[in-house]
């Protein structure tokens, strides 16, 4: 049984570009690199759970995400010997209703299952109250980081939503330091 880090991919570890389909486009955001390593060093294990409808839509490719992926990887690992230990994503359109779109659990509950990981004492960092809701649904202590240039309409949603992040900071470093300071 482990701890883990629930991560977010578009507006949390890189810049979101809508449906992303060029890993020539990935930008990652300063300090994401090392936030990762900082959990890494302390044994969480990091999964990115990530939403990716662009499939279904026609816009991209599976091949096209896993690329993406292992630009995100590589960068990570380029920046700061950082590294993710799973990528969950859902395929999905919102219209097609699945268990594994964000808000709902789906992504996290099958890395739970596949990983032993021990949900209340995990976390789930995301830029929108979505990953807030996600996260709670499998009893993980939540973290929102506002996509920069978002932080009025993230307001508007998270007063709209029922999700209560138990940490709100404007930095993906910064969400690193407070989840290693919860013990």
């Amino acid at each position: 049984m482990r701890r883990a880090v629930f991560i977010d991919r578009d507006g949390t570890i890189n810049v979101n570009v809508e449906y992303l389909d060029n890993p020539e486009e990935f930008e990652m955001y300063p300090g994401v690199a090392e936030g990762i390593k900082l959990l890494n060093t302390r044994g969480f294990f990091v999964v990115v759970a990530t939403n990716q409808s662009g499939i279904e839509r026609g816009y991209y490719t599976q091949e096209i995400v896993e690329a993406i992926h292992a630009r995100m990887k590589k960068e990570l690992w380029e920046k700061a010997k950082a590294w993710v230990d799973a990528i969950y994503y859902c395929p999905h359109a919102p219209e097609t209703g699945c268990e594994c779109r964000k808000p709902k659990p789906g992504l996290l509950q099958k890395a739970i299952r596949e990983h032993d990981i021990i949900p209340r004492i995990s976390f789930m960092v995301g830029d929108r109250p979505l990953d807030v809701e996600a996260g709670e649904q499998v009893g993980a202590i939540t973290v929102l980081v506002p996509e920069k240039g978002k932080e009025e309409s993230v307001a508007r949603e998270l007063k709209e939503s029922w999700a209560v992040p138990d940490y709100i900071t404007d930095s993906f470093y910064d969400a690193c330091l407070w989840i290693l300071s919860q013990g």
